[in-house]
This record gives C-alpha cells, sequence and structure tokens, in this order.
C-alpha cells in the first residue's frame, strides 16, 4: 500500500489529492498540511448557513465543499492531516462505520500518546485528551473506496476560526471564541512544543502497518496529480460549494397563509447537527431540505430521504417510520443519528 509523507502543499492539493485517490480506487496513506489557510465544509452543510462568505472573500480565504461529512473547519500549515484510503471491502474492514471509527482511529491516538498527549477516543468519531477535542476527524465513502480523514492539531488560530463563520451577532461569536478555546486543544497547549511533522508521519505510519500491511513510501505521481486537478475544475467551482443551499428562513415557523407553514429547526445529535427547512401544508411535508454536520452513508442517498419525506404526514411516528425503512431499504448508516431524529427535527 503506497504511503506518501508530502509536509506542505498547495491547499487545493491537500483537499483533492484524497478525492483523487478514492476516485481512482487507489489505496493510500496520505499526510500532508496546506501552505495556506482555507475554510472547509462538510458534504452535507449550507455554505452560507454555516459560513461568513463575504469575510471569507474580503481576507483571501477560499471555501471548499469536501465528500466528506462533518462540520465547517479552519484548516492551515499548524495542522498535519493524515487521509486513509482502502477498499470497503479490505479484510479486516468493519461494515460497520462506528466500528470503523474506532478501528482506524487507534494507531492515531497512539500517535498521539507517542508524543505525550493522553490522547482517548470519543464515540463516534473524536479524539480527546483532558476532556477536550484535539483531532477533528471524518469519514466517508466515494464508490468503493472509505476515507477517513483527520489532524494533529499542533496549534490553532481559534480567533479567525470564529471569525469565518456565520454567527446572529457578535455576543454570539465572542461566545464561540470562548466556548472553543475550552473544548479545543492543541499539541502545544498540552506539552508546550510542537512535533517535528516528519516524525508525526513516520510514527503514524509504522502504527498502521499492523492493520494495512506493509506501506512504501511513495513521490506524488503524476496520475494522481492529474485526477486531483481534474477534481479541482468541478469542484472548487461555486456551483458545487453552494449546491446544498437551497432553502433557508430567518425564523423557527413563518405562516404563509392558512394551514401553510414554512418551518426551519435544527436538532443536535450524538452524531452531529441537524438542520430542517421544509413546507408543512395542511400537516404534510413538502420542498424538505436537510442539512448539517452529521455524517450519512451513502452520502448521495440523503437528497433521496429527502424526495422521499415528499407528502408524508407531519406526525412523528409516522416520519420516523417512513425514515427508518428508507434506512433498511438503503441499507444506511449515520452513527450518533437515528431516525427518530429526522422525526423530531421535522415537527414542530
Amino acid at each position: 500500500m503506497d504511503y506518501l509523507f508530502l509536509d506542505a502543499v498547495s491547499w487545493q492539493h491537500s483537499q483533492a489529492l484524497y478525492h483523487a485517490a478514492a476516485h481512482l480506487g487507489r489505496e493510500a496513506l496520505i499526510i500532508l498540511r496546506p501552505a495556506t489557510p482555507y475554510v472547509c465544509i462538510g458534504y452535507h452543510q449550507d455554505a452560507q448557513q454555516e459560513i461568513d462568505l463575504e469575510f471569507a472573500q474580503d481576507h483571501n480565504i477560499p471555501v471548499f465543499r469536501r465528500e466528506v461529512g462533518g462540520g465547517a473547519v479552519y484548516l492551515d500549515g499548524a495542522q498535519l492531516f493524515f487521509q486513509l484510503i482502502i477498499r470497503a471491502d479490505r479484510r479486516g474492514v468493519p461494515a460497520n462505520k462506528a466500528e470503523f471509527y474506532r478501528k482506524f482511529l487507534q494507531p492515531i491516538i497512539e500517535t498521539f500518546r507517542q508524543f505525550g498527549v493522553p490522547a482517548e477516543y470519543k464515540p463516534v468519531n473524536d479524539i480527546i485528551t483532558n476532556g477536550r477535542k484535539i483531532s477533528g476527524t471524518g469519514a466517508a465513502q466515494i464508490e468503493d473506496m472509505l476515507i477517513l480523514v483527520g489532524n494533529f492539531i499542533q496549534d490553532f488560530n481559534y480567533e479567525m476560526m470564529s471569525k469565518v463563520l456565520h454567527v446572529p451577532d457578535e455576543k454570539f461569536r465572542d461566545k464561540v471564541f470562548k466556548t472553543m478555546s475550552e473544548n479545543l486543544t492543541t499539541f502545544l497547549r498540552e506539552t508546550g512544543h510542537i512535533p517535528a511533522n516528519a516524525d508525526l508521519a513516520a510514527d503514524l505510519a509504522k502504527r498502521y502497518e499492523p492493520l494495512l500491511g506493509k506501506l512504501e513510501q511513495k513521490p506524488l505521481d503524476a496520475e494522481l496529480v492529474q485526477k486531483a486537478d481534474e477534481l479541482m475544475l468541478e469542484m472548487n467551482i461555486p456551483e458545487w460549494l453552494l449546491a446544498n443551499d437551497r432553502r433557508r428562513s430567518e425564523t423557527a415557523q413563518v405562516k404563509i397563509a392558512e394551514g401553510i407553514y414554512v418551518v426551519q429547526k435544527m436538532l443536535k445529535t450524538p452524531g452531529g447537527l441537524i438542520r430542517v427547512t421544509a413546507i408543512n401544508r395542511d400537516g404534510h411535508l413538502g420542498d424538505v431540505h436537510i442539512s448539517g454536520d452529521f455524517f450519512f452513508f451513502p452520502a448521495p442517498s440523503l437528497l433521496e430521504l429527502e424526495k422521499t419525506l415528499e407528502g408524508v404526514y407531519a406526525n412523528t411516528k409516522t416520519i420516523e417510520q417512513v425514515v427508518a425503512h428508507f434506512y433498511q431499504q438503503h441499507t444506511i448508516e449515520s452513527p450518533g443519528v437515528v431516525p427518530a431524529d429526522f422525526a423530531n427535527v421535522l415537527t414542530v
């Protein structure tokens, strides 16, 4: 299996290379960091709901939508990223996504510990130390390939992260900054120093070998670069970034006419935030849009779930039954999110 330690690359390649490997069906462990800062949002997120796009543009901070679920993150060279791309049918790979996280996050935890951070696994997909998050991770499936991505947070710009987020006012932004500072930590805060990137990468590669077999270190090759560049032509455009920005409402419920309401609600679940907008027309759902920082496999099926909910009676029990049946039909996995969560967020 290929192992690529690239260290600093363009921000575009820091995202596009693992996408490219997955689309090419190539297994690899890639470790890198972006040479310049950018913001990355999850596959199911609504860019204009999550990010202050005007601030990002004014400060020349690119915003990119990945094919991996999860939340919005500010990325820069003080974070070293690991990107594991493997076949879904590889021997020893758990079919259940929660079990996949637990197994393949263990080498990262061991590397943290090797460098002085007493890291622990926190379901569904967090790595914490002393009660604070120290690595953001996520998973996706592209065709027949599974992807696990995450970072060693060496240092972090809390102020910039709080500024790029879309929030209602500055008081709320201050609260975000304070909460983030208290609950997200770094190598520097925990140990007083930052390990060398090459040392972190080498240790992690060594710890993955019992799970993956021998890793062969290779340079970046032309096939991977070409595919990455092709993908960026498709993904680094407004149409892709805003593909999930279909509707929005400023209030929880707006009456349009007798029996017709526009509804917007959010629900925090163990698997992440679910945000919905929908039309409630005479007690039935219409024009349903679901977004958020949760994980949903297979990811494109979320659009099919929206269509399935069209016309459904807006009753908690009915919606839960419809979603549960959809999960069974489409073999859906959403770690930390269950059909009842969609039912709760779609009813007033």
